[in-house]
């Protein structure tokens, strides 16, 4: 008899292809096999776990469940496909309790007869909190936002443990020793103003009579310390913290830069085909990410299901989740493609609207075998056809939850200084925008007399620099690799 599983990514995109395409084949029975493939793994960041190239996300059908859907099946699909990257959140509903159930199922509750230590080590857990300041009785400031779906939570403190009793415990409080998450993300950065929040209490010191950010309540929950007054047990909750944003680069950067005390491990961000179309991801963002050495998710693959459905926006309902594999004009395959071929992405997390026992007719599976391809599979020529294929088929206006596009700009906060003869001009970084930016050229009296690489810059606290006897009136332009000037 006929396995049901292809042995192979390239017999199973024949197959899919085809059946998109409305083509009947008969493929030999000795391209199946009745196991799935094993999983390809990539380093992840500085982290110790690798991760699979598809992890599965929290919210679709996992949040906004259909009644003909089971949302714990989804779950333990993923497990059975040797997937290893969990996503989920504060703000997702009833998508931590789902895991539960999962939980439950795979034996991950801690303190139980059966829990297999093994297998939780094996897989990386990653929950998020919207909430941005560590104390009760924060004042509401202009686009900074605190947001949970817990009733009693106030503060980030109270994020993590509603996620350790939601996803280990009885859902009411309760959590077993030996309770954790891998990671927990600040969620949904969009502002500085938001910065200037979260890094209270990590660049300023802790005040009794003031409030302070939820950063340094995070690092307590990691390192097992108390010096919030959140963290009374001296739990550790997690073992990594780190940040998911697709809206604004420059806020997602200034968040990164201002890191000089190794607190972020992870980042979660937006990464697809119509990428470019917006102030952009790839050429600003992931770079500096990956320069300090960031464990790099990929979201939003199919700009949050706009790709495929009439009505931009995000999910609000169980009836507005996508529940089909792509469509024959913008194969999904090719869009998974593409984003783990994207320098710098180590894993990317998809939604399922549904699952099914056909795999050519399984978000999941199909999903699966789209994302078993190396970091270097696919080439620029053939990156940049399927950025027109998606602008045609999908449209330009995909990434509604990404700021709009800007041209490449000139170095920022340009310095000057002379001191004993020698003239030190600093500046902060350029922002890329369809070509990544090369380098910079300053300029003397119209004339070129240096030129600075460049590289994504870590620390706000470490500009670019370049130093002359010269003097006279300087000018600073950044270049990119297609020759523009700025």
């Amino acid at each position: 008899m006929k396995g049901k599983y292809p042995i192979s990514r390239r017999n199973f995109i024949t197959l899919s292809s085809t059946a998109a395409a409305g083509i009947t084949f008969l493929p030999p029975t000795s391209w199946f096999s009745d196991k799935v493939p094993a999983p390809m793994m990539r380093d992840f960041g500085r982290m110790k776990n690798k991760v699979t190239t598809l992890g599965l996300g929290g919210q679709a059908s996992l949040q906004w469940t259909p009644d003909d859907v089971d949302p714990v099946s989804i779950i333990t699909k993923a497990f059975d496909l040797g997937i290893n990257y969990f996503d989920t959140s504060n703000v997702y509903d009833l998508s931590q309790l789902h895991y539960h159930e999962a939980f439950k199922k795979k034996n991950l509750i801690p303190g139980e007869p059966n829990y297999d230590k093994k297998l939780r080590e094996f897989i990386t857990i990653t929950s998020k909190t919207l909430m941005r300041w560590g104390k009760p009785g924060w004042p509401e400031l202009k686009n900074v936002r605190n947001k949970s779906n817990g009733e009693n939570v106030q503060t980030a403190a109270d994020d993590i443990r509603r996620t350790m009793t939601q996803l280990f415990g009885d859902g009411n409080g309760y959590y077993p020793e030996g309770s954790y998450v891998d990671i927990v993300l600040v969620h949904a950065l969009e502002a500085i103003e938001e910065n200037d929040i979260l890094y209270k209490g990590i660049e300023t010191p802790i005040k009794p009579d003031e409030n302070f950010g939820a950063l340094v309540v995070l690092k307590d929950f990691r390192d097992g310390t108390n010096f919030t007054g959140t963290n009374p047990k001296n739990e550790k909750l997690i073992k990594h913290i780190g940040f998911s944003g697709h809206k604004n680069p420059e806020a997602m950067i200034d968040f990164m830069q201002r890191d000089k005390y190794g607190l972020l491990d992870a980042l979660l961000v937006s990464i697809n085909s119509n990428d470019h179309l917006y102030f952009n991801m790839k050429h600003n963002v992931i770079p500096v990410a990956k320069a300090k050495g960031l464990g790099v998710i990929g979201m939003k693959v199919f700009g949050a299901g706009t790709m495929y459905k009439e009505v931009p926006g995000f999910s609000r309902r169980p009836d507005q989740i996508y529940r089909k594999v792509g469509s024959a004009e913008l194969p999904s395959h090719e869009l998974i493609e593409y984003v783990l071929t994207t320098p710098g992405v180590d894993t990317l997390i998809i939604g399922i609207g549904q699952i099914d026992e056909d795999p050519l007719k399984c978000q999941l599976t199909q999903n699966f075998y789209a994302s078993q391809v190396k970091p270097d599979a696919m080439s620029e020529k053939r990156r940049l056809e399927i950025e027109a294929k998606t602008a045609k088929a999908a449209g330009e206006r995909t990434n509604f939850f990404q700021l709009d596009k800007i041209d490449m700009t000139g170095p920022r906060d340009l310095k000057q200084e002379t001191v004993n003869g020698v003239t030190k001009i600093t500046w902060q970084t350029a922002y890329a925008a369809a070509d990544p930016i090369s380098h910079y050229e300053v300029m003397l009296d119209d004339k070129v007399i240096g030129k600075v690489d460049h590289k994504p810059q870590v620390l706000k606290d470490s500009p670019f620099v370049f130093e002359t006897e010269a003097t006279g009136k300087f000018k600073v332009y950044t270049v990119d690799k297609a020759g523009h000037r700025a």
